[in-house]
């Protein structure tokens, strides 16, 4: 590889300092690189130029698991594999720590790496699609009481309940909220969907794992006469919109994939124990 997109957490990476350092390192080895940072282009906002992402062989995003799911937005549709640099703190997506960058820049000049797959989640709502590396999460609204929630797969009724919300999580996502909710840890190889309620009113209502052929279905149920606004869904902590009762929200497995750069072959479960075992 030779061209490069680099897409940079100006917040974790004071002045650019460490950005310009890598586009000045890429460029004495021959190859070209575009600085892009929060700031200069509001791809917070996902306003990347097409034929910035279309040029690049590869997104090089210095940040955290934060940064990376804005980059996996603005990159859209294309193809372009990602390489994380952890510039924060658990960095389950960023692999490459400050002290091996220069290290891992020799391997992917040298395309001594390897791709790895994650899935997304397609999420419908109100005639709009997002995709969704992470999850797809409906919450209450404001200091509103708990959210009535039917749950349907397949266009089968799985149960209603009554939460402070939802989550519908990628095997990539089930470490984030998913996991703080009490939902389980799914391999980020796996193809499969998991739905976690958020402080569930009910002893029986549990999180559960579904095939990657599943539709799912949460339809917000209407729980006081006065409120018109029920919940907020969100894609990845971003775009939100207001829900109220007779809503729906879909999700499923995209046609979408990320494609992330590996240089290591570090164990999964290995990476668990040392990022959030006990």
């Amino acid at each position: 590889m030779n061209s490069f997109l680099i897409l940079a957490n100006d917040d974790k990476d004071i002045d650019l300092a460490l950005s310009k350092n890598i586009t000045k390192y890429l460029s004495e080895k021959g190859a070209t690189s575009v600085l892009v940072s929060d700031v200069e282009s509001d791809y917070d906002g996902i306003h990347i130029k097409e034929e910035l992402i279309g040029g690049a062989q590869a997104v090089i995003v210095l940040g955290g698991d934060g940064t990376m799911l804005r980059a996996a937005h603005a990159i859209g549709e294309h193809s372009v594999p990602i390489l994380g640099i952890n510039l924060g703190t658990l960095g389950f997506l960023t692999e490459i720590e400050e002290a091996n960058i220069y290290t891992a820049l020799d391997r992917l000049l040298a395309d001594d790496f390897y791709i790895e797959k994650r899935m997304m989640i397609e999420g419908r709502v109100k005639d709009k699609i997002y995709h969704s590396l992470n999850d797809v999460v409906i919450t209450r609204a404001g200091f509103s009481r708990i959210i009535g929630l039917s749950i349907y797969v397949n266009d089968q009724l799985l149960d209603t309940y009554e939460a402070d919300g939802v989550i519908v999580a990628t095997p990539t996502g089930s470490t984030g909220y998913n996991l703080s909710a009490g939902g389980p840890i799914v391999s980020p190889k796996s193809k499969a969907i998991v739905v976690t309620p958020i402080s569930p009113h009910s002893l029986t209502a549990k999180s559960v794992v579904f095939d990657m052929q599943d539709k799912i279905r949460v339809e917000i149920v209407k729980k006081r006469k006065t409120q018109d606004t029920e919940a907020i869904v969100s894609f990845d902590g971003d775009n939100n919109m207001e829900l109220a009762a007779g809503d729906v929200v879909c999700a499923q497995v995209s046609s979408r994939e990320i494609s992330l750069i590996k240089m290591y072959d570090v164990n999964f479960y290995s990476v668990l124990r040392d990022k959030i075992g006990g």
